[in-house]
């Protein structure tokens, strides 16, 4: 079975599930994480999903393989009530009367976003960080938006794993999650492959049985009296 550490603000769940559906690994033992980097460092998970730019995986990097998926969107988050919410995306020019309480700077702070997000909640200030991160911790009394200014370091989201731990089993999940379609799965493949192999044989055999011909029954020659 597949450990597989998420980080908070991604929602890999339909992965999973086609994991699950299309590969014979034994399925995949998910579990999110604040640190899924440290998950994978110390042995409590095969592969990651990490939020980029992290210090530890660069400075790692000739031990791990490392797969972008996509990038993040930057988001801002305010009172339910703000009236800034009618606009879509806000930029610096919206924002600049209002009080900073949380900027996401790293894979540490996000204990500090969740702490930013509680102030808001009280209808206090706002909250930069990565938007898909917001839309998950954000409650009933705050909003998130979309932010075209430069709050907080351009993030990305990317899988990571060990080179020595390499494997079919963590290639499938990387194909999967690059979008690859079920009728060209690694695994339906070798499955396909085997039963292609199968099928001259059970040709072969059925040949056989067709060509042969009825045993007949020996018959009595019958004597001439002289």
């Amino acid at each position: 079975m597949l450990r597989l550490s998420f980080v908070t603000g991604t929602e890999p769940d339909k992965w999973f599930q086609r994991f699950n559906e299309r590969t014979f690994h034994g399925g995949v033992q998910p579990f999110g994480s604040d640190d899924p980097v440290h998950d994978l460092f110390s042995g409590d998970a095969d592969l990651s999903l990490v939020r980029l730019p992290d210090p530890r995986v660069e400075q790692s990097q000739e031990d791990l393989h490392i797969v972008r998926l996509y990038e993040e969107a930057r988001g801002v988050a305010l009172p339910v009530d703000h009236t800034m919410t009618l606009l879509d995306t806000l930029g610096p020019d919206e924002l600049e009367d209002e009080k900073v309480m949380a900027t996401y700077q790293g894979p540490s702070a996000i204990q500090e976003i969740r702490e930013g997000l509680q102030v808001v909640a009280a209808n206090v200030g706002i909250v930069f960080a990565p938007r898909p991160l917001l839309k998950v911790l954000c409650g009933k009394k705050v909003e998130h938006r979309g932010y075209s200014g430069q709050a907080h370091p351009d993030t990305s989201i990317a899988l990571v794993w060990y080179k020595e731990r390499d494997g079919e089993d963590i290639q499938d999940f990387v194909g999967i999650a690059k979008g690859r379609r079920a009728n060209s799965s690694r695994q339906l493949k070798t499955k396909k492959s085997a039963k292609s192999k199968a099928e001259p044989k059970r040709e072969v055999t059925k040949k056989a049985k067709v060509g042969r011909r009825p045993l007949r029954k020996k018959q009595r020659r019958r004597g001439t009296k002289r």
